[in-house]
């Protein structure tokens, strides 16, 4: 599977709400790491991510990515994403919000899923109040801090 079809597959397949075929593109020990709702480890969390997570305050999901760039190992895609929410104070609003996706490639496989993304127009539209906007900001920053590779910049 090239590059593009890869990521046409995985877009069609959260499009199509299709959890099986999203989790299908993952190693079988994949983990797929959402700005909104962490890490789903293994290929029946990614698909429950899909099906159930992303289902039960989502539908009408639009994906696209964007110039990607890979050397086999390493997938990197700008992406715009969208969907129009269920939640009450969104007022079925159509969400939308753009990212950076780092995907490392196994055997043509994803083995980790992580994303970059600008989620302030989400919130935004999705009327959240300021307090709640914190809070998320404030569980991202402390998974930021989390992570190996800011250790330095911590020290």
């Amino acid at each position: 599977m090239t590059t593009q079809e890869l990521l046409r597959a995985l877009c069609d397949a959260a499009e199509a709400q299709n959890g099986k075929a999203f989790a299908d593109l993952f190693s079988e020990d994949g983990v797929y790491h959402d700005v909104f709702y962490g890490a789903f480890e293994g290929r029946a969390k990614i698909a429950e991510m899909i099906d159930e997570v992303f289902c039960r305050t989502a539908t009408d999901f639009r994906w696209e990515m964007h110039s990607p760039l890979s050397d086999g190992n390493m997938l990197y895609a700008h992406y715009t994403f969208s969907y129009r929410s269920k939640l009450p104070e969104a007022k079925g609003a159509r969400v939308m919000f753009e990212g950076v996706a780092m995907m490392k490639l196994r055997d043509g496989k994803i083995t980790c899923y992580h994303e970059v993304a600008n989620t302030a127009p989400a919130l935004v539209d999705m009327n959240f109040a300021p307090e709640r906007i914190a809070k998320i900001f404030a569980k991202q920053g402390a998974e930021l801090k989390a992570r190996p590779e800011m250790r330095r910049h911590l020290a």
